[in-house]
């Protein structure tokens, strides 16, 4: 196998079609990552989130990151690493952009609305409060791993 690293270019194209990822944000020297449904544009990612543990430590340190791949299988995947600054689209300055984030993630359908029922209903607290932010992008970088020949005889004599 033999891992290289990938373009700008290929970075957005794989966050083209990927909308899964895992969040990462961090507190007081302490990590937290979750994985989240999420749409990519240049220069931003959006999420739908509900208010929780990932919220509270976003809006006390704004710089996050968020991890996508696509694997075929162990010896070929490719994987983007964004690193972002946490933006919460809350308020009537936002409103459009909120507007705008909701119907991008709606291409992904209404996947948002069964959690939250669920987690309404599970907490029996119809107040629970959601909200979508952006992450502005600072920094990109991916990696693709490759067979190489001998990866491909390697798995053959072991069949």
């Amino acid at each position: 196998m033999r891992i290289t690293a990938i373009s700008q270019h290929e970075c957005s194209e794989l966050l083209k079609r990927l909308y899964i990822g895992r969040l990462g944000c961090a507190l007081d020297n302490q990590p937290h990552i979750v994985p989240v449904y999420f749409s990519y544009e240049p220069d931003s990612i959006y999420i739908f989130s509900t208010v929780g543990k990932k919220i509270e430590w976003m809006r006390q340190n704004p710089k996050v990151c968020l991890q996508a791949d696509e694997i075929v299988d162990g010896l070929e995947w490719l994987s983007v690493i964004v690193t972002g600054t946490y933006l919460e689209l809350t308020g009537p300055q936002y409103d459009a952009q909120r507007e705008h984030a909701q119907e991008r993630l709606a291409e992904y359908s209404e996947w948002w609305r069964i959690p939250l029922a669920e987690r309404r209903e599970q907490t029996a607290d119809l107040s629970i409060q959601t909200l979508f932010f952006r992450i502005d992008i600072n920094s990109m970088s991916g990696l693709r791993a490759m067979y190489e020949a001998e990866d491909t005889a390697r798995t053959w004599r072991s069949n």
